[in-house]
């Protein structure tokens, strides 16, 4: 992984490096494609609609069928070139195009340097869920310029900063302290900040992953806050970004947490307090308990229609369930904080 401003300029040398004389597909949504070209300008550019509605089989068929028919074989390369929604869909397009080509991740937001980019899960969402189609399919290399982070607009900066907070809160007390003493900075995009933050995300999550690649075991701690994020994202129609639902989710299922004597009392106000230094919301909008229960059904953490969440044990920590680091998660309790 290069994680440096400017780095975008490296992709091409990187390219002949990791892939000498593969042709190269670009893969970005339209608005990053009117922003900032292809950062290869002899690759052709194959845009999709922006959007999380997009990230599906639909735009998946759609963009293999033009690769295919531009005659791109198994010498070819991805680069996929924009946010969360375009590294998990050009990644997919990747572990699948004839059973799987290389691809590069460049990542444009702070949600898809800090998670989307690392660890190789590719996807699409379905009518019954988010990322239940997908492969893991890691990329060759990441190149991660925070100077592009500086033309997010503010909502969209923000969002991904919900990444770091989780992975101190699952992951590292000490990164929480760090973070916490330099919102400030990290809020008006300082460059070493960033590429600070950048860095330390990466390790935290890297070193998980390394350790358990296809989320057989230990993996399932980085989905900590994800079981109410993605039933929060699918029950408001993707009206709440990820990065958001993460920071809600977060928060709710620490509450609960504390209520079934798994969380350390207090642990849900450190996440929040932390959260909101860095801008992030904490509660969701106004919403019928019953729509995010119902959204909840069809998680991939789920067992024998089970609804399963991974659960702090303090900040920093995370709880274990006998030999697993997911346990059931107690909807009644849940839904009365939803009311309150």
């Amino acid at each position: 992984m290069i994680v440096r401003s400017g780095a975008r300029t490296d992709l091409a040398a990187l390219l002949d490096a990791r892939h000498p004389g593969a042709r190269a597909a670009v893969i970005a949504d339209t608005n990053v494609a009117a922003a900032l070209g292809s950062p290869l300008p002899a690759a052709p550019l194959f845009t999709f609609p922006a959007g999380e509605a997009n990230k599906s089989r639909a735009t998946w068929a759609d963009l293999t069928d033009r690769l295919l028919a531009a005659r791109y074989d198994r010498h070819s390369v991805i680069v996929a070139l924009g946010g969360g929604v375009t590294t998990d869909l050009a990644g997919f397009v990747a572990a699948t195009l004839l059973r799987g080509v290389p691809w590069i991740a460049v990542p444009t937001t702070t949600l898809a340097m800090l998670d989307a980019a690392v660890g190789g899960k590719t996807g699409v969402d379905t009518d019954a869920g988010k990322n239940l189609v997908g492969a893991f399919h890691p990329p060759s290399a990441v190149i991660c310029d925070p100077a592009t982070l500086t033309t997010l607009p503010e909502r969209s900066y923000r969002e991904g900063l919900a990444e770091a907070v989780k992975h101190a809160a699952a992951l590292d007390y000490q990164y929480g302290g760090w973070i916490r003493l330099n919102a400030a900075s990290i809020v008006r995009r300082d460059g070493a900040a960033l590429e600070s933050l950048i860095r330390r995300s990466v390790e935290l999550k890297a070193s998980v992953v390394a350790e358990d690649e296809h989320e057989d075991d230990r993996r399932a701690v980085l989905n900590a806050g994800h079981t109410v994020a993605h039933a929060l994202e699918r029950a408001t129609e993707y009206a709440i970004p990820h990065g958001e639902a993460v920071a809600i989710g977060l928060v709710l299922e620490t509450r609960v947490a504390e209520r079934m004597g798994v969380a350390r009392a207090g642990t849900a106000d450190q996440v929040a307090a932390l959260l909101t230094a860095v801008g992030l919301p904490i509660a969701p909008p106004p919403l019928d308990s019953a729509s995010l229960l119902n959204a909840m059904l069809t998680d991939k953490k789920n067992r024998a229609g089970v609804v399963h969440a991974a659960l702090l044990a303090s900040f920093g920590t995370m709880a274990r369930h006998g030999e697993s680091w997911t346990q059931p998660l107690d909807l009644t309790v849940l839904a009365k904080i939803m009311e309150r």
